[in-house]
This record gives structure tokens, C-alpha cells and sequence, in this order.
């Protein structure tokens, strides 16, 4: 999760590709240059070990665009494949879909 944060400040699209599960990976990302990423803080973990396939990750990140202040809240969704960790997909945990 930090890594996928750091590839959005950074701007790295292609990690960030890399990083994303090919079952609900795009094909490329649209990107806004103008967001300045602020900070994130990690609220809750489930699973996600060494010897776990499957976790999550409940976090917020603090992002400007055009000067105006946004908080994503998103509980993300990860696999292991191969060694690896993959992001799947996120949802908001205050919908109630």
C-alpha cells in the first residue's frame, strides 16, 4: 500500500500498473498532474501476513487539486500471486453497497 502511495506522489504510472491485479487492471491511467499528494495514514489492516493471499488495507489520503483539499477513504483490496502483491479493486467502507 505505502509503495502504491509513493508511486502516485511520484507519478509513476507504470508501477502502478505493474502493482494492479491483471483481472481488474486498466490500460492505462488518467492522471492529473496538477494533484499534489499530502500525506496517508493507515487506519486498519486485515490479513496481508507472509503467509497470508488475500488482505486488506483501510486508509485515507490527503491530495490538493487546483487548490482544493480532498480525502480519499478507501478500503483496498489485495492478492498475493507468485510472491507478489497485487491491488484488486477499493471501496469506500461508508457506502453502503
Amino acid at each position: 500500500m505505502r509503495s502504491r502511495y509513493t508511486a502516485f506522489v511520484l507519478n509513476d504510472a507504470a508501477y502502478l500498473l505493474e502493482t494492479w491485479h491483471a483481472s481488474t487492471r486498466p490500460l492505462a491511467l488518467d492522471r492529473e498532474p496538477a494533484t499534489r499528494w499530502l500525506g496517508l495514514k493507515v487506519l486498519a489492516t486485515e490479513a496481508g501476513g507472509s503467509s497470508d493471499h488475500a488482505g486488506t488495507v483501510e486508509f485515507i489520503a490527503r491530495y490538493k487539486i487546483h487548490g482544493r483539499a480532498v480525502r480519499l477513504h478507501e478500503v483496498s483490496h489485495f492478492v498475493k500471486q507468485d510472491g507478489r502483491w497485487f491491488y484488486v479493486d477499493g471501496t469506500n467502507p461508508r457506502d453502503p453497497n
